[in-house]
């Protein structure tokens, strides 16, 4: 399933997973929800479709945040 990446909900696809993220850091939360995407693949709670396209969204909000 092809999601586009700037309509891919990072908070929600992790909330799936009982993983609720808020530091009050953007720029921290992003880095903690990249360990978490990889670990759940890492695991295999995630198929690599789910963890490619998940990562290419949070790419796309690190660039729109100017973080990359």
């Amino acid at each position: 399933m092809k999601i586009n990446p700037n309509e891919f909900d990072l908070k929600a696809f992790l909330h799936r997973f009982g993983l609720v993220i808020y530091t009050g850091d953007p720029e921290g939360d992003l880095l903690l929800i990249e360990d978490e995407i990889r670990e759940l693949y890492e695991l295999s709670v995630i198929d690599k479709e789910e963890f490619i396209e998940a990562m290419s969204a949070l790419r796309s909000k690190r660039k729109a945040e100017g973080r990359e």
